[in-house]
């Protein structure tokens, strides 16, 4: 091959480079304040006490996929919003590594040893769709049973 020859190895430009590196940094950016954002919460919650009148607070334990017996760490943030209604902020494990934040609001209705709940949300076709929650909770602790198209299983937790 001559000199005045373009190789058949085509090399990026500076600029094309630099747009590449901006995204990958731009989706780190997000990933890391998601995760950065629901543990700063679970501290400054954490600070509280915990209301034995209430569901609302802190909780963690495990999921557990009746489907294909996948299992990971799970973490829950509930605040009240209205009346009867919860918004649970939920952080999972799967496979160890992945993690995976949503929120999803739960009707929730006192009875005489704890409460009742439920509630659905839509976590896009790439996590199986709409997920649908029931279960009940005491002052310490809390079981629900999910279902979705693809998974259905179970949420264990505690107070920590």
């Amino acid at each position: 091959m001559s000199l005045n020859q373009q190789s058949p190895i085509r090399t990026q430009s500076p600029a094309r480079w630099s747009r590449h590196l901006s995204r990958c940094a731009c989706l780190a950016l997000l990933l890391f304040c998601g995760c950065s954002s629901f543990n700063s919460e679970w501290r400054r919650v954490g600070k509280r006490p915990v209301a034995q009148d209430s569901i609302a607070g802190r909780w963690e334990g495990r999921w557990i996929s009746d489907v294909n017996a996948h299992t990971g760490r799970l973490r829950c943030i509930i605040t009240s919003e209205t009346s009867g209604v919860c918004q649970a902020r939920f952080r999972a494990t799967y496979l160890k590594v992945l993690r995976y934040s949503y929120t999803v609001l739960l009707k929730v209705e006192r009875r005489d040893n704890g409460w009742v709940f439920s509630g659905e949300e839509d976590l896009g076709a790439m996590a199986g769709g709409i997920y649908r929650y029931h279960g009940n909770a005491t002052a310490m602790n809390f079981h629900s049973i999910y279902d979705s198209k693809y998974d259905r299983g179970l949420f264990e937790m505690r107070r920590p």
